[in-house]
């Protein structure tokens, strides 16, 4: 029995979700992880998935021949080994959302991830895009991340607000209520 991971790229297009969820189904897998987005007219999925029989990835992919090629796609898998397959949360801290705003510029995912970084906080999920015309294009990025209880929330105030000046952006921080299930 094995542990997967799946990645999937391709143009976009209704239907990618159903064939591979359909071959992972037919196979006697369980899709234990997901995530999908679209990227600028790109879809992109990743999944962690298990099978009681499957040893190798060899086994698992030859069975994406067939969508990769009626649909385009770029289907890899590779295995996992058990001590890689998490399932509580790995990182302990606050969860919070941190959303910046203005205009696009190189520099600004490096900007914040590097002071996140700096201060032991986990990026948990990272969305960003450029919206707006052609003409006043705006950078939106929101984060997911945990900050550990010893981080100086003035501080990282401080170094925002340097960032904020830098990169002429706006930036705020705010915690994400959580649910125990």
């Amino acid at each position: 029995m094995g542990h997967f991971s799946v990645s999937v790229l391709g143009k976009d297009r209704p239907g990618i979700v159903a064939e591979v969820s359909r071959i992972l189904y037919e196979l006697g897998c369980n899709i234990e992880d997901s995530t999908c987005t679209i990227l600028s007219g790109q879809f992109a999925m990743i999944l962690v998935v298990w099978h009681e029989k499957l040893q190798t990835a060899a086994e698992l992919d030859a069975s994406f021949d067939e969508v990769r090629r009626r649909m385009g796609l770029l289907v890899t898998v590779h295995p996992l080994k058990a001590e890689e397959v998490v399932r509580e949360k790995s990182f302990s801290g606050r969860p919070h959302i941190i959303s910046v705003y203005g205009a696009d510029r190189p520099g600004i995912v490096y900007s914040v991830a590097r002071e996140l970084a700096t201060r032991k906080i986990n990026i948990t999920d990272l969305n960003s895009q450029v919206v707006g015309s052609k003409e006043r294009p705006v950078y939106v990025m929101v984060l997911e991340v945990d900050i550990p209880e010893g981080v100086d929330m003035k501080e990282l105030d401080g170094v925002f607000d340097r960032i904020k000046k830098e990169l002429s952006v706006s930036i705020s921080v705010r915690p994400i209520e959580t649910l125990e299930l």
